[in-house]
């Protein structure tokens, strides 16, 4: 199946197995998956082209990047070795031009040579003109009647939803491999503009309409294996939705490399495709870009995790569900420089800026966690004391403009980094993780806001210079944060809340800035917690495995470097140590 699809998806990474077995205890699990119970999940389109003859006429709806013409396909296929003919009708009939599109949207679309955007106050029935929209109806004469393709159900007609869901990185893959286009358009674009397309104007749009479906779908398909499609029911989609959102959440990781990348995951994650010169990003839980999967007779559905926001967003966030509602809060992410570079010198937009200038709720606030290092790594953060704005401003120019280093130790200070250590980034300060770094990233959900404002004169895995975006930083850095006051306010001095004879707590906290707090716990045995209604992220930081199980009964095991959720709906919980010696975990929450 990876060989037939390398033509589709331009990645180093595999394409998901239909089937998996959880990792053993210890292992690092590449394919997590909340557990549904036998007969829930059913390989191939047999069982949906049954359930299909039965309903006569059916809508298949879906996100963009799925190869609707394989899918439609196979399922004619099927349906015809049951001796039933369908009418197939593609609602892309309907969509608008692609010149028609592009002006549309162009006022999200932000500058020409930017990577950022806007995020688009449009809804996916603007793709469409609406009168030939009306036009497509079932033909009265025809056994069976299927309306396909993204926006079907736009259409209005009296049947049942099927929805055929992608994981986004799989669609990234597949553009960038140019086998499939942005929404609407006809032709393949940069990759980094159809990104910054999908980013701020289709993927509100679609998730949006994802949303609005999402009572009404009465089976959900995985279209991430064209020739090994996966099906659940609409119902036991909700079921495991809810089940989830009162017990435990891991999302399923994806990996990247990158231009400072390095190799600890590579030489400690199992599974991985290692011919790879680097890894730079584990998406632990950057959830507008993970799915979730669910297991039944060893079978690996996926959705996307919005489907668990609008399903229950209440019961995930507890008391800060109104603020956030489907935006989940809380990012956890590796940054990998191990035998790599230092990462690119930037800061991130302050919350007026990035609401005015982009339309995100609220900004990327970090911290860096220090998982692993080596080598006496540093990380690069706050001014030096008595910093000159201007001659900064004018070396990052000059450096842009003719591609020469900058002392950057002049203007940056560095700081020596060692395991456990945290960092604390809030919206503003200058900042870089140094080579040799495992850095954990805990952080506020945002993540492509980076204000790259010095990257060491080097190029990105395209050949291509990384974008530098030295006007946005320089309108969103604090200079006052320089000195003693980054030792001071920036260095996180963690210290002991209680302790007993079994378990230590502490607390490591954030800047003032930072709407959420870390807690870390190290400890021999077991630990019972209470969510108190506030949702917990969490990570072994030190041990091999821990059972966690919660208040109904459910136990699940978390291995070594594994981020999972428990939702505030759970309740009471407790996390039992599985290895030899303590365990030591990390949670952040809400303040």
């Amino acid at each position: 199946m990876n060989e037939k699809q390398k033509e589709k998806r331009k990645t180093t990474q595999w394409l998901a197995p239909e089937k998996a077995t959880a990792a053993p205890a210890g292992s690092y699990d590449i394919y997590p998956a909340f557990p549904m119970g036998k007969g829930k999940i059913f390989a191939g389109l047999e069982t949906l082209s049954e359930w299909i003859i039965q309903q006569k006429t059916v809508v298949i709806d879906g996100y963009e990047g799925v190869f609707w013409n394989q899918f439609v396909e196979q399922l004619s296929a099927e349906l015809l070795s049951k001796g039933q003919q369908a009418c197939m009708q593609c609602v892309d009939t309907a969509l608008r031009s692609p010149e028609s599109i592009d002006e549309m949207i162009q006022p999200d679309m932000g500058e020409k040579d930017s990577i950022f955007g806007k995020i688009t106050d449009k809804q996916l029935i603007d793709w469409f003109d609406r009168d030939r929209l009306e036009q497509i109806r079932p033909e009265s004469n025809a056994e069976i009647n299927i309306l396909f393709g993204c926006g079907a159900a736009l259409a209005g007609w009296d049947a049942p939803i099927v929805y055929v869901d992608l994981p986004k990185n799989e669609l990234q893959f597949r553009m960038r491999a140019g086998s499939v286009t942005n929404l609407g358009s006809d032709r393949k674009t940069d990759n980094r503009i159809a990104y910054k397309r999908m980013f701020f104007v289709e993927w509100p749009v679609l998730n949006a309409h994802k949303a609005a479906l999402l009572p009404q779908i009465a089976w959900i398909v995985d279209g991430q294996r064209p020739n090994a499609y996966l099906s659940m029911t609409g119902t036991d989609l909700r079921l495991g939705l809810s089940l989830m959102s009162r017990n435990f959440i891991r999302v399923r990781p994806w990996f990247e490399p990158g231009a400072w990348g390095g190799t600890w995951m590579r030489n400690h994650i199992e599974g991985l495709n290692k011919e790879v010169d680097n890894l730079a990003w584990s998406f632990e839980l950057m959830v507008l870009e993970n799915g979730i999967m669910f297991e039944s007779d060893n079978y690996r559905l996926e959705v996307s995790f919005d489907f668990l926001m609008f399903n229950n967003y209440k019961e995930v966030l507890g008391d800060c569900a109104e603020r956030f509602r489907y935006d989940f809060p809380i990012r956890f992410d590796f940054l990998d420089t191990f035998d790599g570079g230092n990462l690119s010198v930037q800061c991130h937009p302050r919350p007026e800026y990035i609401r005015r200038e982009f339309g995100m709720p609220f900004t990327q606030d970090e911290t860096y966690y220090i998982l692993d290092c080596q080598n006496q790594p540093v990380v690069y953060l706050g001014f030096q004391a008595g910093i000159d704005a201007d001659e900064f401003h004018q070396a990052l120019l000059h450096s842009e403009q003719t591609a020469t280093a900058i002392d950057i130790e002049k203007f940056v200070q560095k700081h020596p980094a060692k395991k456990h250590d945290l960092f604390l980034i809030p919206n503003g300060t200058i900042h870089a993780s140094g080579k040799d770094n495992l850095v954990l990233e805990i952080s506020s959900a945002p993540y492509i806001f980076t204000f790259k404002m010095y990257d060491w004169v080097r190029l990105d895995l395209d050949g291509r210079p990384r974008p530098i975006n030295i006007a946005h930083g320089m309108k969103n850095v604090y200079f006052e944060r320089q000195g003693q006051k980054v030792i001071d306010e920036h260095l996180c001095k963690p210290y002991i809340i209680s302790q007993t004879d079994d378990c230590t707590l502490e607390h490591l906290p954030t800047h003032p800035a930072q709407f959420y707090d870390v807690h870390r716990y190290t400890f021999n045995s077991e630990i019972h917690l209470e969510t108190a209604n506030k949702v917990h992220v969490w990570m072994l930081v030190e041990g091999s495995s821990v059972l966690v199980e919660t208040a109904s009964g459910m136990q699940q095991r978390f291995n070594y470097a594994e981020t999972f959720v428990i939702p505030a709906a759970a309740g009471a919980y407790t996390i039992r140590n599985e290895g030899v010696g303590n365990a030591m975990m990390v949670k952040a929450f809400m303040k």
